[in-house]
C-alpha cells in the first residue's frame, strides 16, 4: 500500500498588501512662498550677452531708488503680553495665519504647532470634510503600526508553516502515518452545532421550523417610509463653534518681529497701549527670571539675552528657528520649514565668559564656574539623542560682555536702566558655533 504525500504549500509572503492611497497634500510651496512676513523686491536676473537684460535691471534699480517700495503693509500686527505664561498672545486668526505661513513663527495654544484646533473640531463634528495636520500624522503613525503588526503576523505564520512541514517530514521518515479524514466529511465545532445562548433557535433548526427575530412582547417595526419622512422634515440648527485657541509667540520670536522686522506691535493687556521697544526688551529680560527681576537688577547674561542673540543670529542667516524642547535642545534649525523636511541641526545655547572681567575676582570666577559647569554624561546623552533622530548637534557659545560701566558706552541705557540704543547694545555680543558628532568605530574607520 503506497503512501500519498501531500503537495507542498506555496511559500507565504511576509510583505503586507499595498497601502491605500494617501490624500493629496496642500501646496506648501504656494502657502509658504514668503519666508518672512515682509515684502521683498529682488532685481531681475542679469544676462550679460543680452543688452535688454542690462537695461531692464538698470531701470528696476533706478525706479527703486527714486520711488522706494514699502516692504511693510499699511497696518501693524498686534499682540499682547501675558505675564502668567511669559509669552505673547495673538487673538486675531488672520494675523496668526500670516505669522505661521510666512516664517513659521509661534504655535497654537491647543495644537502641536500650526493652529488647527478649530479645523479639528469642525471635522470631529462632521461640519467639514478633510483632515488636519495632526490627524494626518496620527493616521500615518497608525498605518505604520498596522504595517509592522501585519508583517510580524505573516512572519509568524511562515515560521509555523515551516515547523509544521518539518514535523510532518520527521513523522513520515519514521514510518508513522497519520489517519486521514475523508474529503466528504466536514468537522464542525460544538459551538456551531448547538447555540448555547439561544436553545430555541437551535431546536427550530433541528425541527425545520422558521425562527422569528422579534420576541413575544416586542412591538412591531415602524415602516421605513414614515421614518424617512420624519427625518427629512427635521432640521438641525446650524452649529456655531467658538474658537477657543489663541496663537502664542515666545519672547525671542516676539522681540525679533518687533525689533528686527518691525511688523508686530506689543500692547499692554490692561491699558491697550503700545509698549515701546526699549521697554519691551526690559520686560523680556525681567521675565526671563522667576520671579521677575526689576530692570536695574538684570545682568549681561540674562537668559533672554543669551537665547535671543542665538535666535537672531540663525534667523539672520536664513534658517527657520523653532523650539527644540522635544529633543532636549534649545532650538531646531530648518532649511525651509517643518512642513517641507525635518530639522537638520539641533542647537544648544551656552554662555561663554572669555572677557577678562569675568576672571578679575574670585567671586566672579566661582559664579562663572557654577553657570558653565556641564558634565560629560550630559554631553553624551544629548548627542546620543540627536544621533538617533538624525540631527547634527551644534553647540552655540554666546560671548557675554562685561556690564555697561566703561567709557564710550554712554547713551546705550537711560537712568531707569532701559536700553535705548538696542543696536549698539546687541553688537557687544558675539556667537561661536561648534558642531559635535558621535564617533563610532564601525562608521569612522580610516
Amino acid at each position: 500500500m503506497g503512501v500519498a504525500f501531500e503537495s507542498q504549500a506555496p511559500p507565504i509572503s511576509t510583505q503586507p498588501g499595498p497601502k491605500p492611497p494617501r490624500p493629496p497634500r496642500p501646496n506648501y510651496n504656494k502657502l509658504h512662498a514668503q519666508p518672512l512676513p515682509v515684502k521683498t523686491y529682488p532685481l531681475p536676473p542679469l544676462i550679460p550677452h543680452n543688452p535688454l537684460s542690462i537695461l531692464h535691471v538698470a531701470f528696476i534699480y533706478l525706479s527703486h531708488i527714486i520711488f522706494p517700495p514699502s516692504s511693510h503693509s499699511g497696518t501693524l500686527m498686534h499682540a499682547y503680553f501675558s505675564a502668567d505664561t511669559r509669552s505673547f498672545h495673538v487673538t486675531d486668526e488672520k494675523i496668526a495665519r500670516i505669522l505661521w505661513e510666512q516664517g513659521f513663527f509661534g504655535k497654537g495654544s491647543l495644537s502641536r504647532s500650526e493652529p488647527a484646533w478649530l479645523q479639528r473640531e469642525r471635522v470631529r463634528q462632521g461640519l467639514v470634510l478633510g483632515d488636519t495636520s495632526e490627524e494626518v500624522t496620527r493616521k500615518r503613525r497608525e498605518e505604520r503600526k498596522q504595517f509592522k503588526n501585519e508583517r510580524a503576523r505573516l512572519e509568524r505564520e511562515a515560521i509555523d508553516e515551516k515547523l509544521a512541514e518539518e514535523a510532518t517530514d520527521h513523522t513520515k521518515s519514521n514510518g508513522h502515518i497519520e489517519p486521514s479524514v475523508p474529503s466528504n466529511v466536514t468537522r464542525t465545532s460544538s459551538s456551531e452545532d448547538i447555540d448555547s445562548q439561544n436553545p430555541a433557535s437551535s431546536l427550530n433548526k433541528v425541527l425545520g421550523e422558521p425562527t422569528s427575530s422579534l420576541g413575544a412582547n416586542e412591538p412591531a417595526a415602524i415602516p421605513s417610509s414614515e421614518v424617512a419622512s420624519d427625518i427629512s422634515n427635521f432640521q438641525l440648527p446650524p452649529k456655531v463653534i467658538i474658537n477657543q485657541e489663541h496663537f502664542q509667540l515666545t519672547a525671542e520670536e516676539a522681540f525679533f518681529l518687533v525689533y528686527a522686522l518691525g511688523v508686530l506691535e506689543i500692547q499692554d493687556p490692561h491699558t491697550s497701549q503700545r509698549i515701546p521697544t526699549s521697554r519691551l526688551l526690559s520686560l523680556c529680560r525681567s521675565h526671563s527670571y522667576f520671579p521677575p527681576k526689576p530692570p536695574s537688577s538684570t545682568t549681561p547674561d540674562d537668559p533672554f539675552l543669551i537665547s535671543y542673540v542665538a535666535y537672531h543670529h540663525f534667523r539672520s542667516l536664513g534658517w527657520v528657528v523653532r523650539p527644540g524642547i522635544k529633543f532636549g535642545v534649545d532650538y531646531l534649525l530648518y532649511n525651509r520649514g517643518p512642513v517641507f523636511a525635518h530639522a537638520e541641526f539641533a542647537v544648544i545655547v551656552l554662555p561663554a565668559y572669555t572677557d577678562p572681567y569675568w576672571s578679575s575676582t574670585a567671586e566672579l570666577q566661582a559664579a562663572v564656574k557654577k553657570k558653565t559647569k556641564k558634565s560629560w554624561w550630559w554631553v553624551h546623552c544629548v548627542n546620543r539623542v540627536q544621533a538617533q533622530v538624525k540631527k547634527t548637534l551644534v553647540l552655540t557659545y554666546v560671548e557675554v560682555p562685561p556690564p555697561l560701566v566703561g567709557e564710550g558706552e554712554e547713551g546705550i541705557t537711560d537712568e531707569a536702566g532701559h536700553v535705548v540704543d538696542i543696536a549698539r547694545f546687541l553688537k557687544r555680543y558675539t556667537v561661536r558655533e561648534l558642531i559635535l558628532k558621535r564617533w563610532t568605530l564601525n562608521r569612522n574607520k580610516e
